[in-house]
């Protein structure tokens, strides 16, 4: 979702069908070492992009498949952050990402803390 491709795109990058994909994301079917390295050169993000925050027994994140992915999975999973993801993959200025990252650190903190930021108007 986040680089705009569909999984019948993904598929046939991997030599796949759209429906091997779906059951990759699904957890019906397993993903070998090689495949999940394929998938992380394609994706263009590190294999350990695919482990972050997984840990032993019940304290684990749940993986992509499984409901309550945390955060992270629900931002990526509402439109709007699917925008802002891509948009934000968009700026190349080092110096600007890291203003619009403390520009949203900043409202969110804001927001955590119950102060109401001033409307404009």
């Amino acid at each position: 979702m986040i680089l705009g491709m569909s999984q019948e795109s993904l598929g046939k990058s991997l030599g796949l069908t759209f429906q091997q994909i779906q059951k990759y994301e699904k957890g019906v079917n397993r993903i070998g070492a090689s495949r999940m390295f394929e998938l992380s050169q394609l994706l263009e993000v590190p294999v350990q992009f695919f482990y972050d925050e997984y840990g032993a027994g019940a304290d684990r994140a749940p993986g992509f498949a499984e409901t309550g992915g945390g955060e992270v999975m629900n931002l990526l999973n509402s439109p709007e952050g699917v925008q802002l993801c891509r948009y934000f993959s968009g700026i190349r200025d080092p110096e600007v990402k890291k203003r619009v990252l403390e520009l949203v650190r900043s409202i969110a903190e804001t927001e955590e803390s119950g102060v109401s930021a001033p409307s404009s108007g």
